[in-house]
Order: structure tokens, then C-alpha cells, then sequence
């Protein structure tokens, strides 16, 4: 059986359930999203407790722009008002915060405060977040493929390189390690387009509660399961 430390030195979370939070409450689905955005300062702490270094929370995905354009905006002004409001704490904190995503489609504004805050944080160790913001999966790999490709193009890489160990260099990602536990919250049991790369030796955690329960308790408690599996990484125990 293969050992895994006590705690993942990566987690990725889905955080989903937020909308039907409200609904289940009589509130605006807005109302669910501000509860989780509020989660997420617990969690990020609780983090650190657990000595999780890797902190990634998937916030906004390439298809969530089907939304109603109310819940969009509003979700925009919550994602200005959350970097606004925590930029000194995470700071503080010693919290090194990234933006993964296509910034293309956002408003400058938001671009603005996601940039200051990067820089902001820059030197800081104590743990790494990092935030998908207009993120797919699938999108990020197309993104890579056409940098891997002016490369190629430009004669900085040769075709016969490109394999599995350089084709990440052009990911979003290309900085962090992958992550170790993948968890999403609300009932469903599918991976909706995250990290699809980063992923592929994850191990998957499906929760049933939603994200604005999802307390720094039920946290360490998945992440206490993270350290009995057998991570075998396609490898056979002798």
C-alpha cells in the first residue's frame, strides 16, 4: 500500500451548491453565493491548520456565463467586493493568491484588482490560493495548445519534445504542483470541466453537503480520508 502523508499537499474544490443554499432558504440565489464566498475565508484557514500548502477553489467556469444575466452580474460585483475586502488579510495572512482562466472576457475593472492582488501577494509562502475564475478545463488545454504551438511555429520547441512533461509548461497551472484531492460539495458526482490535466492521478472526494455548510470540520474530516487510500499511481502492489 502506497503511504500518503497526513494531509494533501494539494486540494482542488468544486464549490457547488451555493444557488440551491438559498433557494432551499427562500432567498436569491445571490444571497447562497455571498454565503460561499464567506466559506471560503474558513476553509483557506482551516488549510493552513491541516498544513495543506495548495489551496485551489473553483469559482466561475467558462460555461457559467449561461446563467441569467442578474445572477452573472452580480456574481462579477461579488468577486470585486470579496478581492476589495480580503486583499489586506490575505496579505497579512501570508497568502500567495493566483487567478487561473481566460481574463479575455472579464471587465478591465475585475482584471485590475485580480493583477494588484497577485502582485500584492507575490512574496508570500504560508499558502498558496489560487482562484479559477472563467475557468474550463477544456479551454485552458486549448489556450496551451496554441502557446505550445506558436513555439513550435517559432522554432523555440521541437515537435519531437512535446510529450507529457513539457506540454504543462503551457498550462495555467504551470507553477503549482497537481492536486493530490479533488473535492466537490453539493450532491453531484461529476467533475464539470476542472483541472482536467492536473487531475488524472487525483483523488476525488464527492460531498453531499452544500458549499455554505461545508464547514473547516467536515474539511479535515475528508481530508482525514485522504490519508488511507492507496495511491498506486497505475502502478501494481507486489
Amino acid at each position: 500500500m502506497t503511504e500518503n502523508k497526513a494531509s494533501p499537499d494539494h486540494v482542488a474544490i468544486i464549490m457547488d451548491g451555493n444557488g440551491r443554499w438559498a433557494q432551499m432558504r427562500n432567498r436569491p440565489r445571490l444571497v447562497g453565493h455571498h454565503a460561499g464566498a464567506k466559506r471560503v475565508r474558513e476553509i483557506l484557514r482551516a488549510s493552513v491548520e491541516l498544513d495543506i500548502k495548495y489551496l485551489t477553489i473553483f469559482a466561475f467556469s467558462t460555461e457559467n456565463w449561461k446563467r441569467t444575466q442578474t445572477e452573472v452580474a452580480g456574481l462579477m460585483k461579488l468577486f470585486k467586493r470579496y478581492i476589495r475586502r480580503e486583499s489586506q488579510n490575505l496579505f497579512q495572512e501570508g497568502v500567495r493568491v493566483r487567478f487561473i482562466g481566460d481574463r479575455v472576457r472579464l471587465e478591465p475593472a475585475l482584471v485590475d484588482l485580480m493583477d494588484g492582488l497577485e502582485l500584492l501577494t507575490a512574496d508570500n509562502d504560508r499558502v498558496h490560493l489560487t482562484i479559477a475564475l472563467n475557468y474550463g478545463g477544456r479551454d485552458e488545454v486549448a489556450r496551451a495548445a496554441r502557446r505550445l504551438a506558436h513555439d513550435v511555429e517559432m522554432g523555440k520547441l521541437n515537435p519531437r519534445d512535446v510529450c507529457d512533461e513539457t506540454f504543462p509548461r503551457y498550462l495555467d497551472t504551470h507553477v503549482l504542483p497537481d492536486p493530490d484531492l479533488v473535492i466537490r460539495t453539493s450532491g453531484e458526482a461529476r467533475i464539470s470541466n476542472f483541472l482536467l490535466w492536473q487531475s488524472a492521478y487525483a483523488e476525488y472526494e464527492f460531498i453531499e453537503t452544500l458549499w455554505p455548510d461545508f464547514t473547516a470540520e467536515i474539511f479535515a474530516e475528508v481530508v482525514g480520508r485522504y490519508a488511507v487510500r492507496d495511491r498506486r499511481y497505475g502502478a501494481v502492489l507486489a
